[in-house]
């Protein structure tokens, strides 16, 4: 009843004369870089202009429309909004085998992030296409994922005992395999979480943390990769995309992959070196303000620790919920990318 009432709720607030818009867009995180810089110009100033005024967007994200993070891509495919984006890891409950789009640790650039995505593509495609009833136009990234820890803490090893709060759930059970208890808190909650020791440690992107005043009730950062992306799929409606003329259906697709995702992986190369001066002071900040955070300097050994664990612990994991055939199509297309094999029976 209340998933009911709140499409109804969602598509009233929508229901604008067709000519005054064309899109009804749900973006992610208003507060954070993606949206600020990517999202919002895009669908609100380049797409309009592209289309010579053809396509209009009504832009609101998910946090300001209060939806449930994994309630995104279940109502866009109940065709309550025409477009939607939010971090994959937020749809994992609905659909396990989408956990392999993001995986801890085997990215450790934005190049090598990007070619994982452009790899796992067809299959996000066919999950999202079957699951969700969509068509996958972006996957954005947001900045590596790195640690936050409100507590002292010198390498990898000292998460062992720790109550962290995990970006996802691959990386939730990475973290309980080196001996962390993973905690579920969302991402506006995590402050108060840290201040008040419901958790030691959370996980984030390092600009993410800074956004939203992490560095404030945290004391220490290790910037290794243990979220991976956290990959940002932006998806229409099927239903939508059909009605779709195939030029305008061209024009989106050439638009999208141009104007907003190609921009938002050009970003991502240079992001962390320059979030984690503005989050440590080490180095210039261009975003504002530089913190005091203790950089935990992460050595070969931790590198070596977790990539063990990953291959060993996690990903086998993962395949036995997945199920064996999408572990074999991970396998022969993001394990051959990374030079990664997961043992399927």
């Amino acid at each position: 009843m209340k998933t009911s009432l709140s499409s109804l709720a969602l598509a009233a607030a929508f229901a604008l004369p067709a000519a005054a818009q064309d899109l009804s867009v749900v973006g992610s995180w208003s507060g954070l870089p993606l949206h600020k810089e990517f999202e919002a110009p895009f669908w609100g100033e380049t797409l309009p202009a592209a289309s010579g005024g053809k396509i209009n967007v009504a832009l609101t994200t998910h946090n300001q429309m209060n939806l449930g993070v994994g309630d995104v891509f279940r109502l866009l495919g109940d065709g309550v909004y025409d477009v939607a984006m939010t971090v994959a890891d937020y749809a994992v409950a609905d659909a396990p085998e989408l956990e392999g789009l993001d995986v801890p640790l085997l990215a450790l650039t934005a190049d090598e992030a990007r070619a994982m995505v452009d790899a796992a593509r067809p299959m996000v495609e066919d999950i999202y296409n079957a699951r969700f009833n969509s068509h996958v136009l972006a996957i954005a990234p947001y900045p590596p994922q790195i640690v936050f820890c409100n507590a002292e803490i010198g390498g990898l090893g000292d998460l062992a005992g720790k109550k962290v709060r995990a970006s996802g759930r691959m990386t939730a059970k990475f973290l309980e395999a080196l001996g962390a208890e993973g905690v579920n808190v969302s991402f506006a909650e995590v402050p108060g979480a840290l201040q008040k020791g419901v958790v030691d440690c959370a996980v984030t992107g390092a600009g993410s943390g800074y956004s939203a005043g992490w560095w404030e009730v945290s004391t220490h950062l290790l910037p290794i990769p243990l979220g991976g992306w956290d990959s940002v799929v932006t998806a229409i409606n099927l239903d939508k995309w059909n009605s779709l003329d195939a030029e305008t259906q061209a024009l989106i697709a050439e638009q999208v992959a141009t104007e907003f995702e190609a921009p938002a992986w050009a970003a991502a190369q240079n992001a962390l070196v320059n979030d984690i001066a503005c989050l440590t002071g080490n180095g210039d900040c261009p975003a504002g303000e530089a913190r005091s955070m203790t950089l935990v300097e992460v050595s070969d050994a931790d590198f070596a620790r977790a990539r063990e664990v990953l291959v060993g612990e996690v990903l086998p994991d993962w395949a036995g919920r997945a199920g064996a055939d999408w572990a074999k199509r991970w396998n022969d297309s993001v394990g051959a990318t990374v030079g990664v094999s997961i043992a399927t029976n």
